[in-house]
């Protein structure tokens, strides 16, 4: 939270008071007023406060377009005197991957010619997008479960309410899965009855070493837009690849049984010849790294704020620090799932 004192040295900056007798939008001393918090929870933290204050305390500003966000990165990676900084997660892999595939030849079988490069690169975007929804759904669902699904072939919701179709569909799962299990590991795949919370979908149990974990997989998953996106990419790379198959990047090569193996092993090789460094806050840069990414208004990435943005910021902090807790409750039983770098 912000202090009463980080509060009044705010509005004796601004110059242009606060509340109903002192608050005058037009002794405002700045054209630009820009928050910069650090790339962290707790940087999204603050700058939620800060625009929930303006928007609450200080609309015209608002309504004026003087409010900016800082856009300071996240990361970032240096090879030799090369360096990129890198706003986030996002950046990071695309500017990886562009790297991987770099010089870097995909030939899908033994005698093939290599696959061309705006091809690679389309497979491969859309590998690193089933690569992003499986880690974000392995917070609710088991992930051994969710990439058996991109590799099986897509199964609709006609198929799975129907008792012989869904058996069927079971029991190529449960194969699937067995066959790539580990030593001491088997999995368990059944559908759920009517009388069972749930219902309709099933129940995945794997057994490791004797010892059960459960989990279950509802049908309303199989209607979800995530589950339709892992099946359209596993349709596109499902049997891509022969036997013999390799790739190769300057005058490595490496024999591969799938296309993620060799999308991974490309981005690996990358990975070596890079320093990858995180930031967690404007405080770990040097003045000059600072002033390059964050404060040099000839490099500095900004976002200018509008009145929806303030809008929204608003709601939030209405809906989980308001006096409410009806709303907050439904709020986090929502989204609870779907967080991702939860600072604990």
């Amino acid at each position: 939270m912000l202090s009463s004192t980080e509060v009044g040295t705010l509005i004796t900056a601004l110059g242009c008071g606060l509340g109903r007798e002192d608050y005058d939008p037009d002794r405002l001393r700045y054209h630009r007023v820009i928050i910069m918090t650090d790339a962290d929870v707790d940087g999204a933290h603050i700058r939620t406060l800060l625009l929930t204050f303006f928007y609450r305390q200080m609309p015209e500003l608002v309504e004026r377009e003087h409010i900016y966000i800082a856009q300071p990165p996240l990361y970032k990676i240096k090879k030799g005197k090369q360096e990129l900084y890198l706003l986030d997660d996002a950046e990071l892999d695309e500017a990886l991957l562009q790297a991987a595939l770099d010089d870097a030849r995909l030939f899908v079988s033994e005698d093939a010619p290599p696959m061309t490069d705006t091809a690679f690169e389309v497979l491969a975007k859309d590998y690193q997008v089933y690569q992003g929804i499986i880690a974000r759904l392995s917070a609710r669902y088991d992930r051994t479960l969710l990439e058996s699904l991109f590799s099986l072939k897509r199964v609709d919701v006609e198929t799975l309410t129907d008792m012989e179709g869904f058996t069927s569909w079971l029991s190529q799962l449960q194969e699937y899965l067995n066959a790539r299990s580990n030593s001491g590991e088997s999995f368990s795949v059944r559908r759920l009855e009517p009388d069972e919370a749930g219902y309709p979908g099933l129940v995945f149990t794997r057994l490791y070493h004797g010892i059960p974990e459960t989990s279950y997989l509802l049908i309303d998953f199989f209607r979800s837009a995530d589950y339709n996106r892992i099946a359209v990419i596993g349709d596109k790379l499902n049997g891509l690849v022969e036997p013999g198959a390799y790739v190769s990047r300057g005058d490595k090569r490496r024999m591969i049984g799938s296309f993620g193996e060799g999308l991974e092993w490309l981005i690996e090789e990358v990975k070596r010849g890079y320093h990858v460094q995180r930031y967690k806050g404007l405080g770990e840069m040097n003045p000059d790294q600072l002033w390059e990414t964050t404060m040099n208004a000839e490099t500095r990435r900004l976002l200018q704020v509008t009145v929806e943005d303030a809008i929204a910021a608003d709601e939030i902090f209405t809906t989980l620090m308001g006096d409410q807790v009806e709303p907050r409750r439904e709020f986090i039983e929502r989204y609870a799932l779907d967080a991702e770098n939860v600072d604990i």
